[in-house]
């Protein structure tokens, strides 16, 4: 028996990065709210977007609200961080959602996005029609604390 328990039926990508002196947390909070998504209780999911979901643009979400994410999340001291995921839907109407994060630069991390998503693809015998990416990068200096995020955000 299929039971289909909370499907969304819009998605929208946001991304943001910050830097701190206090702390990483501190500067992860801040990095969320560059992205305008800081005042939500997010909840990390992994990887498939549903048949009919639809890309839209950013939207203010209620405060307090519990709100599904697909997250990649970077932090530093020091030197270049970056994340990004990758998304893209396939012929078959679904599609995946690739994440990754570190000490690497925008190219390498979207090399790393590419050869995951084109995987899942893979792995799920599907064609994806074209992926797209959103990567955030940041060069943080000595004594700082560094965050950068990349979300797609479900909305119901």
């Amino acid at each position: 028996m299929r039971e289909d328990l909370m499907i969304p039926k819009a998605f929208f990508v946001t991304g943001g990065k910050a830097i701190e002196k206090v702390s990483s947390l501190n500067a992860f909070d801040l990095a969320l709210k560059n992205a305008g998504i800081a005042n939500c209780n997010l909840v990390s999911v992994s990887s498939i977007i549903p048949p009919n979901c639809k890309e839209v643009s950013p939207r203010e979400i209620s405060i307090g609200s519990i709100t599904y994410a697909v997250i990649a999340k970077a932090e530093g001291r020091r030197g270049i961080i970056s994340a990004g995921i990758a998304w893209g839907i396939a012929d078959e109407g679904f599609g995946v959602v690739a994440e990754a994060y570190g000490s690497m630069d925008e190219k390498t991390l979207k090399d790393v996005l590419k050869k995951r998503i084109l995987e899942m693809a893979n792995i799920r015998e599907i064609n994806l029609r074209k992926i797209k990416y959103r990567i955030e990068s940041l060069d943080v200096p000595e004594d700082n604390y560094g965050c950068v995020v990349a979300a797609l955000v479900y909305l119901f």
